[in-house]
């Protein structure tokens, strides 16, 4: 077996170069012949085309992605397999999508947000995203390495830290989760909540407005945002020096910081909807908040190119969920009895790491990928 890989490789730290980086790894270390490639570097990905001829051309990425993970090797007589995360709805490519033998989905979810935009759910496979179980994992707070996180945060000793990593920190439910602490602050032990976002401009401008919202509820000296560049070194000490993992998302295709923190035998408080309904179990693993409202679009407007030059405006039969609100008072809830609770928290970070190693380690999913490959396209 012969798998070419397409990814933003060299590996970026960022969530789907890292889906890529671990499937090779695995790949590798299974002595499966893989090399990997930059999804956009048309003539390298010619080059291997033509040298190293691969069975399957595997491809990280969403929908949009389709011209450069599917359409570039079908021109050269190779077969794509696609590995796809939802973004929106497919708004082009469903006829190309739905000329290809397999399809690759992160999550139930994403399976179901496919079908729904007519996706043809037979040629549909989950496979979720891997965890290095080995780089995130328990590690004490007296590990200088986490210490230094905690410190370098502005974190006290004796203060439980709340964190939450993404692109920007409202999308992973932030908002909601400053509301709920600030129902509860004279309730808990000392506190801190961390936020580590990506710098980009649409981020910074994000910051400004949840700054302001914690400044508003009187939390604000407690709410500590973090903006840079972290590669995969420093993450899996970020994780392990918080007690609690808080990331209600309003729209997650898998949730790789809330596997990543279970790995590290950390609760979870996430959303009862969406990925998290594969990668969590209420109440062993993590709290899941009910969804308190799910914002409905009628209509959207959508790129006719790559280049984004042509748009059109598309109306839905029927409002489509664009994204969801996780229950403020459920979220309060449940981190009242983990900030009150360090056994609580103690065995629902080990369930949580269990069930990642059992399910989501990278060699696991790689063993699966492999599998999948032999039953659904007869490639040994």
């Amino acid at each position: 077996m012969k798998i070419l890989l397409l990814y933003d490789y060299p590996a970026v730290p960022g969530g789907l170069a890292t889906q890529g980086e671990l499937l090779h790894r695995g790949l590798l270390e299974m002595g499966v012949d893989a090399c990997a490639v930059h999804y956009e570097s048309d003539k390298e990905k010619e080059w291997y085309y033509r040298w190293f001829r691969p069975d399957v051309v595997l491809g990280v990425g969403y929908w949009g992605h389709t011209p450069h993970i599917i359409l570039h090797p079908q021109r050269y007589g190779l077969l794509p397999v696609p590995w796809l995360v939802a973004d929106g709805y497919i708004a082009n490519y469903l006829d190309v999508l739905n000329s290809l033998p397999l399809i690759l989905v992160t999550s139930t979810w994403v399976k179901k947000v496919y079908a729904r935009d007519g996706l043809d759910q037979n040629r549909v496979e989950v496979l979720p995203v891997g965890c290095d179980t080995a780089a995130f994992t328990d590690r004490d707070p007296s590990d200088p390495k986490v210490a230094a996180v905690r410190e370098a945060v502005g974190v006290q000793p004796d203060e439980i830290m709340l964190a939450t990593v993404g692109g920007d920190a409202a999308s992973k439910g932030a908002q909601e989760v400053m509301q709920a602490l600030a129902l509860i602050d004279k309730k808990v032990p000392p506190w801190k909540y961390v936020c580590k976002v990506w710098e980009q401009p649409r981020t910074l401008q994000q910051n400004i407005i949840d700054l302001q919202l914690a400044a508003s509820l009187g939390i604000d000296k407690k709410v500590v945002y973090t903006t840079g560049r972290f590669s995969r070194n420093i993450m899996p000490y970020l994780l392990a020096a918080c007690d609690i993992y808080a990331a209600p998302s309003r729209l997650e295709g898998f949730g790789m910081p809330q596997v990543e923190a279970n790995a590290c035998c950390r609760p979870v408080i996430g959303i009862r909807a969406m990925a998290m309904l594969d990668t969590m179990v209420h109440g062993k693993t993590a709290f899941l908040a009910s969804v308190a409202q799910e914002v409905r679009l009628r209509e959207c407007v959508v790129s006719e190119d790559e280049d984004g030059l042509s748009r059109r405006c598309v109306l839905f039969k029927r409002p489509r969920t664009a994204d969801y609100r996780a229950s403020v008072n459920d979220i309060a809830k449940y981190l009242l009895k983990l900030m009150n609770d360090p056994g609580l928290r103690r065995s629902m970070g080990e369930a949580g790491r269990q069930r990642v190693v059992e399910l989501f380690d990278y060699r696991v999913v790689t063993k699966k990928f492999v599998q999948t490959l032999g039953e659904r396209l007869g490639i040994p």
